[in-house]
């Protein structure tokens, strides 16, 4: 289980590395003009790495991870929805200025979580690489939530105006499904789930630093 957890988070960080550096050369490069095609140059890998981490959930459930489940499935079931619902539904929204802030905090965060769960599935203890693990998320995680709230107020008037996942069922009586309404639910769950799992990392980074209080103590 060790070198198939050691594989998965290793194909994990060199697809979000790609996309990591891909995005920061292009930004170097071409600067605000890079956002318009952000998605075009690396959507296709995004959603390859997003679909592939629903594998994790499945770790958990299987026990081949030690993690907690609700968090994980919170953030994965997150990405999922705003990246596929969201922007790969709508191609005006994908050339947002926000989904390139959005992609480049998603990553700026799975390069360090990766390389991380890979070192500590095969038992190693990198000081730097854990510091950062227990300190990146402090704020990556709200600027993520601010810039998914956005993406999807960004959307609503596409999806108003085009009626996409808008339908009429005929069962015994009339069902007509409004997707922007759902959106807007969704928009005031989503930073519940997201304080959920910065709770957790809290939590994490609680019993870190009394870790490292007591090695300290020791030495």
């Amino acid at each position: 289980m060790k070198t198939y957890l050691s594989v998965y988070y290793l194909i994990q960080f060199c697809g979000h590395s790609w996309i990591f550096t891909n995005m920061t050369a292009r930004l170097l490069f071409f600067g605000k003009d890079s956002f318009a095609d952000t998605f075009y140059a690396i959507g296709l890998v995004m959603q390859a790495c997003q679909l592939l981490s629903v594998l994790e959930l499945l770790h958990i459930l299987m026990g081949v991870e030690q993690q907690a489940f609700l968090p994980k499935f919170s953030q994965v079931t997150e990405r999922l929805v705003i990246l596929f619902m969201v922007i790969t539904s709508q191609e005006e929204v994908q050339s947002k200025c926000v989904v390139c802030v959005l992609f480049f905090l998603w990553n700026l965060w799975d390069v360090i979580r990766y390389p991380y769960l890979l070192l500590s599935a095969v038992g190693i203890d990198y000081p730097a690489l854990t510091w950062l693990y227990h300190s990146v998320w402090i704020p990556v995680h709200p600027l993520s939530l601010l810039a998914e709230v956005y993406t999807v107020y960004e959307s609503l008037p596409f999806f108003e105006v085009l009626g996409t996942f808008c339908y009429k069922m005929s069962l015994p009586f009339a069902v007509s499904i409004h997707f922007p309404y759902i959106l807007k639910v969704y928009l005031a769950l989503l930073p519940a789930g997201v304080l959920y799992t910065c709770s957790h990392f809290y939590s994490e980074r609680k019993l870190y630093l009394k870790q490292q209080e007591l090695k300290l103590k020791v030495k």
